[in-house]
């Protein structure tokens, strides 16, 4: 009987001949001869957790938004906001002999008010314009006029020439928000196509507040009190912002919208300034109204003064005929939808120079009074014939920083308004007026046809 254990040894033996396999192959086994084996569990497959849907991300300006009408009342605020910055610019001009005999100094002394007024108007505009990007255009404005209101009164209940030169820094630094952010702010509510006519609109509000100014300066000056006009300046002020804080919340929101740049407020500003320098046409209008300021603003300043000791006009009129400035103005306002596609930007630059300089050397050498009526209303009209288009690019030769460049623009307005007017008074009280104004002709001649196409 053949052991057991040899039994499964020749068994094995025969069924390893009977499957010859090759080397390193595994041998071959029957299923009688397989394994038992455990079933391979194989994972469970769970479906892969999808994120949570979000919501579809708003745009800045839904189409909602881009489509609703910015209300008629809101345009009425900022027009109102920029008739008191008028009157304040311009107040002073006829009060010129009230103010040399009440505080005892010479007329060149007295258009200090005017300088110190343009010097802070024009530097101020480096914080307004990158304030407006930050907190909103629309607000700050209204923040500006509640600070007017406050610096124009305190003009008012000055008892001294250093006091008055005080508050009207202070007035000008206030102020200075008002023009040119409303114009940075219209530039990013409407298109370019139809910004010059409406910007042409909003400025009738300013027009107007140079009108009242004069009138009401030469007028206080003659019949009141030289603090007078300041006071309904003040109130007109009080008026706007709180008219603005009730539209604010009225507005669409791409009429308020606001930024928030990370970076250093300083370097930020020196950044947002330094690009719109950077841009060659933008120097060139920065350039061009800042000499326009000089050639302008620094004789207009003496008009009122040059009526009053030459002809003998009293005050009040010397004011009125000086509202003709803001009449013709008025008459560009009214007909720049007209007049714009007709003349094109460069002739409307170089014809407004022609009329400015024909105004200044009308009332230069004018024999009778009389030749002050259309002399006023040429410089008014040449003015914003060609500051209107100046202004029309300030609005869009750096569109990506808009305020920056608006508030450049009102700067190099004003700071060359302040250094004509020093010029101005310094020739006025060593040459007389009647050169004063025949200079300011002669470089806005030259200003203006040396203008370029862009």
């Amino acid at each position: 009987m053949t052991p057991p254990r040899i039994a499964a040894t020749t068994a094995a033996t025969a069924a390893t001949a009977a499957n010859p396999r090759a080397p390193g192959q595994p041998a071959v086994r029957s299923s009688d001869d397989q394994p038992t084996r455990q079933p391979t569990l194989q994972p469970t497959l769970q479906p892969t957790p999808q994120p949570t849907p979000r919501p579809p991300v708003q745009s800045a300006h839904p189409a909602a938004d881009l489509l609703a009408p910015v209300p008629g009342l809101a345009m009425v605020a900022l027009s109102l906001a920029a008739l008191a910055s008028g009157a304040s610019i311009r107040v002073t001009d006829p009060l010129l002999p009230r103010l040399a005999q009440a505080f005892s100094i010479t007329l060149g002394q007295a258009a200090q008010a005017i300088t110190v007024y343009a010097v802070a108007y024009g530097l101020a505009q480096l914080l307004f314009g990158p304030l407006g990007d930050r907190y909103g255009k629309y607000r700050v404005i209204a923040w500006a006029c509640a600070a007017s209101a406050l610096s124009t009164a305190a003009c008012a209940l000055a008892q001294s020439h250093g006091a008055l030169l005080l508050a009207r820094l202070a007035s000008g630094a206030t102020a200075a928000a008002v023009i040119p952010l409303a114009m940075a702010w219209i530039g990013d509510v409407v298109p370019y196509a139809q910004r010059q006519p409406v910007l042409a609109r909003f400025l009738i509000g300013q027009i107007t507040g140079f009108a009242l100014g004069v009138w009401a300066g030469g007028y206080a000056g003659e019949h009141l009190n030289w603090q007078a006009p300041f006071w309904g300046i003040a109130a007109v002020f009080a008026v706007a912002a709180a008219l603005m804080q009730l539209m604010r919340r009225r507005l669409p929101a791409r009429a308020v919208l606001a930024q928030a740049p990370a970076g250093h407020p300083l370097r930020r500003m020196q950044r947002e300034f330094a690009a719109v320098l950077a841009v060659p046409w933008a120097r060139r209008v920065l350039v061009t109204v800042f000499l326009e300021g000089v050639a302008i603003f620094g004789p207009l300043a003496f008009v009122a003064a040059h009526l009053h000791q030459r002809f003998g006009l009293p005050l009040s009129q010397a004011g009125a005929m000086l509202m003709l400035f803001a009449g013709g103005s008025l008459a560009f306002a009214l007909n720049a939808s007209w007049l714009v596609p007709r003349l094109g930007e460069a002739r409307l630059v170089r014809t407004g120079a022609t009329l400015m300089a024909g105004g200044l050397l009308g009332l230069a050498v004018a024999p009778t009074w009389g030749w002050a009526v259309p002399a006023c209303a040429a410089l008014g009209l040449g003015y914003y014939m060609m500051h209107n288009t100046l202004q029309t690019h300030a609005t869009q030769m750096a569109p990506e920083r808009r305020g920056a460049a608006v508030a450049s623009f009102a700067a190099c307005l004003f700071l060359g308004q302040s250094l004509g007017v020093a010029l101005a008074g310094w020739g006025v009280d060593r040459a007389g007026a009647g050169w004063v104004l025949a200079a300011g002709a002669l470089g806005l001649l030259a200003l203006g046809w040396r203008f370029p196409k862009k």
